[in-house]
């Protein structure tokens, strides 16, 4: 019998960590062909060259689509989307797979779904229907959800609004998050484990930072990191753990900030191109508060009880879990949310959290639907109204 070829596309570490289990899946499936296309961040010096830890966990790569350029400003983007675009439909010209499978909302996945579609590829696509109202994201992810064919959901609420844009209901599944089977079926490090993993000493209190562009605002990158800075400056016996921004407009200014403060803050603070899957969800373990600004605050950490101090616009208009703080870009105003969530009325009250992004099992429900739904006129689509 003839094995359906699965395409899975992974640009970016984050994104690597929730598609780790659906990957697994696909892989021991003796009646699926695991095809990994590896791209964007992955293949960079500059955040990690991360592609090293996905051959280091068993997957082999069908090909590398190397597309970022050395600038991340807006043209730089723009061309990197570009060149990602031709690429992609090179790969799928060699590799002809049956369905694409992609994640989430970056430039280069909407750039290879664009490809996709153009060469009439059926597409999966996990995490529609979300909203990052403070992110050029938002538009490259309903946008991708409009060419994708095969919808996976993590919340009921983002199925209704994958409808409300006009997919057909019976291609829309809730499924939750892929990444609650990590926190689950990976044995994480025990403390004296981890430190010895990172070369660094926890302290009393230890604080996890990640912080992104906000990219639908103009030059707000330096300023708005640099009040997280301030905020930070104030706590006392405290860990900072950074790890780098994602490769969006103005990154590399958040970057080079934090290379600035670590090396000031040496005996204190750290920072990490990519912790890999199995160090973060262990920093997610054992540390106090998680800042910043990265959609991992709001899907993965309350799966942990612990606080999320989100900061800004990025990630407006998401579902949040209670254990979730919003507060605007200001030092005082974050100092007072992270002094919040580490009272003891508050840390009570996040220990009985419920996680809206779902329990485990999403991996294995995503692998079945690819494996079995009918190939028959799926690449063909009505729009469906309400």
């Amino acid at each position: 019998m003839k094995k359906r070829k699965i395409c899975v596309i992974t640009g970016s570490r984050a994104e690597y960590g929730q598609l780790f289990w659906i990957l697994k899946e696909i892989q021991e499936d003796t009646e699926l062909e695991l095809q990994l296309v590896v791209t964007g961040m992955h293949l960079s010096p500059e955040f990690g060259q991360t592609s090293e830890i996905i051959k280091n966990d068993g997957f082999p790569i069908t090909r590398k689509v190397e597309v970022l350029l050395s600038s991340d400003t807006a043209v730089g983007i723009s061309k990197s989307m570009g060149l990602a675009m031709i690429s992609f439909a090179e790969v799928f010209e060699a590799i002809s797979p049956d369905i694409c499978l992609v994640l989430g909302d970056r430039f280069e996945i909407f750039a290879a779904v664009s490809a996709a579609l153009t060469a009439r590829i059926p597409v999966g696509h996990i995490h529609g229907g979300e909203t990052t109202e403070g992110a050029i994201d938002e538009a490259f992810r309903h946008s991708i959800t409009k060419m994708s064919h095969l919808h996976f959901t993590a919340n009921e609420a983002y199925s209704k609004r994958v409808i409300q844009l006009g997919e057909n209901p019976s291609n829309v599944f809730t499924t939750g998050t892929p990444i609650i089977d990590n926190i689950c079926n990976l044995k994480l490090l025990n403390r004296a484990e981890f430190e010895e993993s990172i070369n660094f000493k926890l302290n009393k209190i230890n604080f996890l930072i990640t912080f992104h562009p906000v990219t639908l605002e103009s030059n707000t990158s330096g300023n708005q990191f640099n009040e997280l800075l301030k905020a930070l400056s104030e706590f006392e016996n405290t860990s900072f753990i950074f790890t780098f921004p994602n490769s969006d407009t103005d990154g590399r200014i958040i970057i080079e900030m934090i290379n600035d403060f670590v090396k000031n803050n040496s005996e204190n603070s750290i920072c990490f191109q990519s912790l890999g899957q199995l160090r973060y969800l262990s920093a997610l373990k054992h540390v106090d508060v998680v800042i910043g600004n990265s959609s991992s605050g709001l899907t993965e950490v309350p799966s942990f009880n612990k606080p999320t101090i989100n900061i800004g616009n990025r990630q407006k208009g998401r579902l949040k879990a209670n254990s979730v703080l919003d507060c605007n870009p200001i030092a005082e105003e974050i100092s007072e949310s992270i002094n919040y969530s580490l009272s003891n009325s508050f840390q009570e009250s996040i220990q009985e959290v419920l996680n809206p992004y779902g329990s485990v099992g999403a991996s294995l429900k995503i692998k079945t639907i690819l494996k079995t739904i009918k190939m028959d006129n799926l690449i063909f689509k009505k729009f469906f109204d309400l």
